[in-house]
């Protein structure tokens, strides 16, 4: 790593603990910071994907919506394509899809029918791991088009709400745990 490179240390400390938002409670991990810092958010990019070479990874796909951020840089990065995971509703085409569970009731998320060839090697990318739902969600969609994942990658993972469990099979890299 060269010096200009950051440590997930420094990144962390540019992540800013909004309390109470967006309600009570609630300790809001704001990432604004990292990317208005050219430097720390290409070091995130870098450290997400290090472990890839462009040709490694066919895929990068992001997670709605600050997955997308990331996920795009990402591909780039790798010469990749980039896929999104979406809401509901939010993708014009043919989609396959997944409900998973929330605090009180349940969430969808999308897919395109076509995002993906079978055999297509992935890296899933998402800004936040929390409970793991959204991103088992994602990871299903992308097994259901006959992809490979490689590894699901985050910039935080609030580790005391074992996200992780719900991951089991997969690679999951996260650069920053709370």
């Amino acid at each position: 790593m060269n010096q200009s490179q950051p440590t997930p240390a420094e990144i962390e400390r540019a992540i800013r603990n909004v309390p109470d938002f967006p309600k009570p409670g609630i300790q809001f991990k704001d990432i604004t910071p990292v990317l208005a810092d050219a430097r720390l958010f290409s070091g995130v990019i870098e450290l997400l994907t290090g472990r890839f070479k462009p040709g490694m990874v066919d895929a990068v796909v992001g997670i709605d919506a600050r997955g997308f951020i990331f996920a795009a840089a990402a591909a780039v990065r790798l010469q990749a394509g980039f896929v999104p995971v979406r809401k509901k509703g939010k993708l014009p085409y043919q989609t396959h899809e997944q409900d998973y569970a929330l605090e009180y009731g349940t969430a969808t998320v999308a897919i395109h029918a076509d995002a993906l060839k079978p055999g297509s090697r992935v890296l899933l990318i998402d800004d936040l791991l929390a409970t793991g739902g959204t991103a088992a969600a994602a990871a299903t969609l992308v097994k259901r088009l006959g992809a490979e994942i490689l590894e699901i990658s985050f910039l935080i993972e609030l580790g005391f709400l074992h996200g992780r469990d719900k991951l089991k099979g997969y690679p999951v890299h996260s650069l920053v745990v709370y």
